[in-house]
C-alpha cells in the first residue's frame, strides 16, 4: 500500500474511508488521534489495492513438477484453473525427484527436497507466468523427502518429512538456503498443506502412525505450531489446497489398515476446529497434489489400490472452494500418469 499525510490535524476516526479524487483510489485511514486538541498526526491514509492474477496473467495458473510414473520424471506441467482441458509442457526440473515440497508466490513456483531414490536438499524455482526450466534456489538445511509446503506473497515455508519435526522458511523473491522457523509438535511426514496470507497450515501425516492432527503457524512470524484441530478421518498424503479462507484436503492413505480415502474435507483458517466433510474425489489415493485459484481447489495424479495394486493415476480434478460437493473432471496430465509430484500456482490462498 502506498501512504499519504494528513493535510491537517483535523482527524478522523481509525478504519475511515475516503475517496481520493486526485489518485482515483479508495483509501483508508489506519491510526487515530490520541486525544481531543492534539497536534501529533497518529494516522496515515492507505490506498486500498485489489490484485487478482486472474487479471494480471489471463487467469491462475497451476504448475506440478516432478514425481513417479512410476519411473521417476523431472517434467514440469502448467494448467490454467478457471478453464478445463489436459494439462501442457511447461519445462523441467533440473534434477529428477518425487515426495517434493512446492510452494509460489504470484511470480515464482518453488520446489525442494524429495528424492530419486537419493534423498535431496536442494531448492529450485520456476517464473511462473512464462515457461521453461528451473534455475537453482538453494538448499534446505539438510536433505528431506516427503516434505511438504505453503506461502504466503513472500515467504515459503517447509514442513516436516522424513524423519523430522523441522520447519524451515526462505524468502520467496530472493535466492538463499532456507533457515529454521520452529517444529512441528511431533516428527510427520506427508503432511497435507495450505495457507491463508498470515496462517499456514499442516494436516495428518505419517509417524510412524497415521495421524489425523491439523496444526497451523504464523507465517510472518517464528516459532513452533499449535494445535488446530482434527481431520475427519486420520490419514497421510492428501492433496491440499485453500484460498484466502477455505483449506480444503483431498485424498490420503491410512496404514497399517491400507485403507485409500476419496474424502475431502475442509476449514476455515482463520478459526481453530475439527474439519468437516466436503465430499468426494473421484477415487481413494493418496500422494496426489494440489493447487488453487481464489475460487477453484485442483487435484492432480495420486497412487490408489484399484483397478489394480499401486495403480498411478493421470487425472486431473477440480472443486469450488467456497461450496461443498464431489470433484468434477478437469482434465488429464499428458506427459505421464503422475504420484508425489509437487503442485503450486499464482492465486492460492496465501496470496
Amino acid at each position: 500500500m502506498t501512504h499519504q499525510e494528513l493535510p491537517s490535524y483535523d482527524q478522523p476516526p481509525a478504519g475511515a474511508l475516503r475517496f481520493n479524487t486526485d489518485s482515483r483510489k479508495l483509501e483508508v485511514y489506519c491510526g487515530g488521534p490520541v486525544g481531543f486538541g492534539t497536534t501529533t498526526i497518529t494516522g496515515a491514509w492507505y490506498q486500498i489495492d485489489s490484485f487478482t492474477p486472474d487479471t494480471a496473467t489471463g487467469g491462475a495458473r497451476g504448475v506440478f513438477a516432478g514425481g513417479t510414473t512410476p519411473t521417476v520424471v523431472n517434467t514440469i506441467d502448467y494448467i490454467t484453473i478457471s478453464t478445463t482441458g489436459n494439462s501442457l509442457s511447461f519445462g523441467n526440473l533440473a534434477t529428477q525427484r518425487y515426495d517434493l515440497a512446492s510452494l509460489s508466490s504470484t511470480t515464482r513456483g518453488v520446489f525442494a527436497g524429495g528424492q530419486n531414490p537419493t534423498i535431496l536438499s536442494s531448492i529450485e524455482y520456476v517464473t511462473i507466468s512464462s515457461t521453461g526450466s528451473t534455475a537453482s534456489f538453494g538448499n534446505l538445511s539438510s536433505a528431506r523427502s516427503r516434505v511438504r509446503s505453503c506461502s504466503n506473497s513472500t515467504r515459503g515455508i517447509f514442513l516436516g518429512g522424513q524423519q523430522i519435526n523441522n520447519i524451515e522458511y526462505i524468502t520467496i523473491a530472493s535466492t538463499g538456503d532456507a533457515k529454521d522457523f520452529g517444529d512441528l509438535t511431533t516428527t510427520r511426514r506427508f503432511v497435507s498443506s495450505c495457507s491463508s496470507s498470515t496462517r499456514g497450515i499442516s494436516a495428518g501425516g505419517q509417524n510412524p502412525a497415521t495421524t489425523n492432527i491439523i496444526e497451523f503457524i504464523t507465517i510472518s512470524t517464528l516459532g513452533n505450531a499449535s494445535d488446530f484441530g482434527d481431520l475427519t478421518v486420520a490419514r497421510y498424503g492428501a492433496g491440499g489446497c485453500s484460498n484466502a479462507t477455505r483449506g480444503v484436503f483431498g485424498g490420503g492413505v491410512h496404514l497399517p489398515s491400507s485403507v485409500y480415502y476419496n474424502t475431502i474435507d475442509y476449514i476455515t483458517i482463520s478459526s481453530l476446529g475439527n474439519a468437516i466433510d466436503f465430499g468426494d474425489i473421484f477415487t481413494g489415493r493418496y500422494g496426489a497434489s494440489a493447487c488453487s485459484s481464489s475460487t477453484r481447489g485442483v487435484f492432480v495424479g495420486g497412487q490408489g489400490p484399484s483397478p489394480t495394486p499401486n495403480t498411478i493415476f493421470n487425472i486431473i480434478e477440480y472443486v469450488s472452494i467456497n461450496s461443498t460437493g464431489n470433484a468434477i473432471d478437469f482434465g488429464d496430465i499428458t506427459s505421464s500418469n503422475r504420484f508425489s509430484s509437487g503442485a503450486c500456482s499464482n492465486g492460492h490462498g496465501g496470496l
